[in-house]
This record gives structure tokens, sequence and C-alpha cells, in this order.
């Protein structure tokens, strides 16, 4: 049984609202998660003192995101990032690597 951590999509059109789940890697993506671990809404709200940049809000239960992530839970693109912007995993670097300049696929 091979365990994805991934966004399921909700809200309204023009206006997304993601939970954060464990499922099944060969479910589709809004079918019944085995466990929902948080929230995440990817429209800025302003801050609430009214200066500086406007915020993304992101809930997570990090306890049950370690504990997944510890029984081999593997997340998805945009799951690694949001872990990564709590700490919970190193961020990936999509760069270019040194030493790679010349050579193609052959």
């Amino acid at each position: 049984m091979v365990l994805k951590i991934r966004l399921a999509r909700f809200g309204k059109r023009n206006a997304p609202f993601y939970n954060i789940v464990v499922a099944q890697a060969r479910t589709a993506r809004n079918s019944k998660p085995l466990e929902v671990l948080g929230t995440y809404d990817p429209i800025p709200k302003p801050p609430p003192s009214g200066e500086g940049k406007a915020i993304k809000d992101i809930k997570l239960d990090t306890s049950r995101a370690k504990y997944w992530l510890g029984v081999g839970a593997q997340p998805s693109e945009p799951a690694w990032r949001l872990l990564s912007m709590i700490g919970l995993l190193e961020p990936k670097y999509h760069g270019h690597v040194e030493g790679q300049e010349g050579q193609g696929v052959r």
C-alpha cells in the first residue's frame, strides 16, 4: 500500500482551498482520504496589522505529518513545498547542477 501526502482541492471556481491529506497513491484526487492533516489557503490575505506582505494560510498537525512521513508516506511536489516551508522536510532545488553543461541525453 503506497501512501501519498497530497492536496485535495475544495472551494469555488477561482477561489481554491486545499486539504492536506494522506491517501493511497492510486485513488482519485478528491476521494476519501485516510486522514486529513491540515488545510492550505493559497489566496493571499492581508496581514492582521495591515503592514507587510500578504500571507497565505497554512494549518497543519505537525505531529501527525511527522508520523506519516516516518511510516513512509511520500509527499507530492506541492505538498513537499508546503512541508518544507513549515520545516518538516528539506527544500528541493530544481536548479542547474554544476559540471553538467555540455552533457545531453544521447
